[in-house]
């Protein structure tokens, strides 16, 4: 493939988001479901597509446009191949540039928190599997790695199903990207509605501890827009243009995440291919972004004890994170595959009304039973995340709590350090398709139904019965 073809292809995808960004600040419904510009443009590159576009082409007799769409056969090839690429730089700048906190005080945070979180994420794999065993398998004849769409796609969000796609694919689940992706567009859109509406509830009802009428967001934020004068400083540079630019240092930084994660992955199977491989393989199918992932906090811990200069920064690392993502779920979206959807539409509708089904019950039943103090706050940071994206839950945690006054922000922030690793892309996430695939869909239900219930008990009778001060701040707005 030509250079210039890599090349224009990364600056279609600049013009999508440009578009995209004119929608968002010009169309009110996206304002309203506050839509990121990412998901709008990738479906404005699907609509343009083969799949859309191309159809319509074909039929009126254009064939010039009905294998690329708008934007050629070639273009599609090369937005095909930056999810797999791209989600290892998300994962390796999780947890470059933030403190790695000391055990003892991270414990006493995270405690209710991760028993929320471990209790959506294990129970949408219980759900999923309980499913395609009793139901969408006899029925629909459906692979057992359909049961592990909900968390990949739900939990994981569309840089999860992007990374995911080529491991299913190696295992014979061609259409699984397909259908992980589509699910995290359920999911997210699905939660913020949810999460919008409960918002406006709980200030109505007083199950907000903050919050006493209904928070609304400025014209501006429902655009997407700083206004002029409230525009926060996206980073600091750390070191000086005449030695090397900011930019570049950092990306040298998350390089190397990667590539220490690239060699721990090379270890494992290595050490896999000597040891058991005739028995099981689980890392030959692994991708590579969970262990960038890991990569980056080696990286942060080495730098937590030997940096004095404090030399990365976060809000930088933020920026490439973002930048990544965006460029993933864009690319993702408009190579999506319709027929994918559509060859197994019954099956996907009753896997994603269960997922939200399930995401929905443990927001508003078990949330305010494991969280004694600002229930409300701290759970719905976890319910968006496990509906979309960590930036979901910030979101919808904004419009609950807008001026910090609750411990959520903190205590999210903690669970993250120990969650990510495992769900949402973690290894528990990389290793579910293998897992499925080699012992078929048992031996994975009962340890999610362990783990499921593991988290239920302590968060009920534990943390639940804990008195309310439990994550390190004032508890005067609790009473």
């Amino acid at each position: 493939m030509e250079a210039t073809t890599v090349g224009l292809a990364v600056l279609l995808l600049g013009l999508l988001a440009l578009v995209g960004m004119l929608v968002r600040a010009t169309w009110k419904v996206s304002q309203k479901l506050f839509l990121p510009v990412s998901i709008i443009a990738g479906f404005i590159g699907l609509l343009l597509g083969p799949q859309i576009l191309g159809r319509l082409a074909g039929w009126a007799g254009l064939p010039a446009w009905e294998d690329g769409g708008l934007f050629g056969a070639e273009v599609l090839e090369v937005w095909g191949e930056l999810p797999g690429l791209l989600i290892s730089v998300v994962f390796a700048t999780l947890f470059l540039g933030t403190r790695i906190p000391s055990p003892r005080r991270a414990v006493r945070l995270l405690g209710p928190q991760l028993s929320l979180g471990v209790t959506f994420a294990s129970g949408q794999y219980v759900i999923g599997i309980l499913l395609v065993v009793l139901l969408l398998g006899p029925v629909f004849g459906v692979s057992p790695m359909f049961g592990a769409l909900i968390e990949i796609g739900f939990e994981g969000g569309h840089g999860t199903a992007a990374g995911m796609a080529p491991v299913m694919a190696e295992l014979g689940f061609e259409e699984g990207g397909d259908l992980a992706l589509a699910m995290a567009t359920v999911g997210i859109v699905s939660g913020v509605i949810i999460g919008v509406i409960a918002v406006n509830w709980a200030a109505r009802s007083g199950r907000s501890a903050v919050l006493s009428s209904a928070a609304e967001m400025s014209g501006s934020e429902r655009r997407g827009i700083h206004p002029k004068g409230e525009r926060p400083s996206g980073a600091t540079l750390t070191t000086r243009g005449s030695a090397i630019e900011s930019m570049t240092f950092h990306i040298g930084i998350v390089a190397g995440a990667i590539l220490i994660g690239q060699a721990l992955l090379s270890g494992l199977q290595a050490l896999e291919g000597a040891l058991w491989a005739d028995t099981v393989e689980i890392f030959a199918y692994v991708p590579l972004f969970p262990l960038a992932m890991l990569g980056g906090v080696i990286i942060q811990v080495f730098v937590d004890r030997f940096d004095k200069a404090e030399m990365i920064d976060r809000g930088t690392m933020e920026r490439i994170q973002g930048m990544s993502l965006d460029v993933l779920i864009i690319a993702a979206l408009a190579t999506l595959s319709l027929d994918a959807i559509a060859s197994n539409l019954e099956p996907f509708v009753i896997l994603a009304v269960a997922g939200v089904a399930w995401s929905a019950l443990v927001f508003f039943v078990f949330a305010p039973r494991y969280l004694r103090s600002f229930w409300f706050e701290r759970g719905i940071s976890d319910f968006g995340q496990s509906m979309g994206v960590t930036a979901t839950g910030l979101m919808l945690l904004r419009m609950a709590d807008p001026e910090a006054k609750s411990p959520a922000y903190e205590a999210f922030g903690y669970k993250q350090l120990v969650f990510e690793p495992f769900f949402g892309g973690g290894i528990i996430t990389a290793a579910s398709i293998p897992l499925l695939v080699q012992f078929g869909p048992y031996p994975m239900l009962v340890a999610m139904a362990v783990l499921l219930l593991i988290a239920i008990l302590s968060g009920f009778f534990y943390f639940g019965r804990r008195p309310s001060f439990d994550v390190g701040k004032a508890d005067a707005s609790t009473g």
